[in-house]
């Protein structure tokens, strides 16, 4: 049995912070998909699961729905889909598109009942509502039998940090209910889970196109290939994105470092599909100012989005050209009173002067 596993595709996500560089993450979405096709055709899978989160939300609009079916439609042989927490099977659901009866290989599955598929069986488990906290592959029976058992579920294999339990999955469950594979979607990032022989059963594919900063390992599709019943998994991880979500988190301590910071960012190739995010922190001198708005010309010049924040930068209070830039008098007065306080650290010093001297920037403009 060989397939490709793949989850959390978030079609019609909205990316509204990203401005006019949200279109294009948005039309990627759809085009990486057309790359699942492409790599399930190369690697000669026999079907595709997809594990849940197709689609943003179910207010999508209905031609995208058309045109995921059309892009699956050209795989030829089974896709298995099962409603995630995004696009849950409810009344009026993206899964009651007529797209999805019109086509030949692609089954929503809206029961939990086991699927016979080529060489062996999936339990596949639906979801029904955005949250809960049932286990959502506590139907799946444990009966051994002489078949590849392969499970696809939506959900949080416990353990993973989060403030409610959302369709918790126990970290054994492949174990415990005698799977072969327990193919997960709903994290965004690849993820495997060794049972207690070390081998790994259960894995999250991640989704196939970065949706923010700092997911890791995202951008994935897995190729699955089983040879028996209770074989190890071959799990190998296809890189199917196209774009690159980039955080640079730097503290500034020294002069030089701005200057080192932005010849990194000069360095990073294929800026047309990289999103950079730059926050900095520390102490800046105000002859730096000049470097700091080089930084930021060149992200918003060169990347397909780009971001400085500078919130936990502060001047330093050593540095008395940043007293001199202000107007004399109780501004000024007021600047040195805070450098100077014996009882206060350099750090609350700095950030009082900053605070200064972003009110008397707001009362010039």
């Amino acid at each position: 049995m060989k397939f490709l596993h793949t989850a959390d595709w978030q079609i019609g996500m909205r990316a509204a912070k990203l401005g006019n560089a949200g279109e294009r993450v948005r039309e990627e979405r759809l085009t990486s998909v057309k790359r699942i096709i492409e790599a399930a055709k190369s690697h000669k899978v026999e079907f595709i699961l997809v594990a849940g989160d197709v689609f943003e939300d179910n207010a999508v609009d209905r031609v995208m729905i058309q045109k995921v079916s059309d892009i699956l439609d050209s795989f030829n042989k089974p896709v298995f889909i099962i409603p995630g927490n995004h696009d849950p099977l409810v009344p009026g659901s993206v899964w009651d598109h007529p797209a999805w009866k019109a086509s030949k290989n692609i089954c929503i599955v809206k029961e939990e009942t086991p699927i016979q598929i080529p060489g062996g069986m999936l339990f596949p488990c639906p979801v029904s509502e955005k949250h809960s906290g049932r286990n959502p592959t506590a139907w799946i029976p444990s009966e051994p039998n002489n078949l590849i058992r392969i499970g696809m579920a939506h959900g949080t294999v416990e353990g993973i940090r989060q403030d409610e339990p959302d369709y918790p999955i126990p970290r054994d469950a492949a174990q415990k209910l005698g799977l072969d594979y327990l193919a997960l979607g709903h994290w965004h990032s690849y993820a495997s889970y060794p049972g207690p022989d070390g081998i790994p059963r259960m894995a999250y594919s991640g989704t196939h196109e970065t949706t923010k900063f700092g997911e890791r390992e995202s951008g994935n599709v897995l190729i699955v290939e089983i040879t028996k019943p209770k074989a190890h998994p071959s799990i190998a991880c296809i890189r199917i994105g196209s774009l690159d979500w980039v955080t640079i988190d730097r503290e500034i301590r020294t002069q030089e470092e701005l200057t080192s910071i932005r010849e990194h960012i000069e360095t990073i190739e294929n800026p047309d599909s990289k999103l950079v995010e730059v926050n900095l922190s520390g102490l800046l001198m105000v002859n730096e100012q000049a470097e700091l708005d080089h930084i930021e010309q060149i992200l918003h010049s060169r990347f397909l989005w780009g971001n400085l924040d500078i919130s936990n930068l502060r001047p330093s209070p050593e540095d008395d050209t940043w007293i001199g830039s202000l107007p004399p008098g109780i501004i000024q007065d007021a600047a040195m009173k805070l450098r100077d306080n014996p009882g206060s650290s350099p750090e609350v010093s700095a950030r009082a002067l900053m605070e200064l001297y972003a009110i008397v920037g707001e009362g010039i403009r």
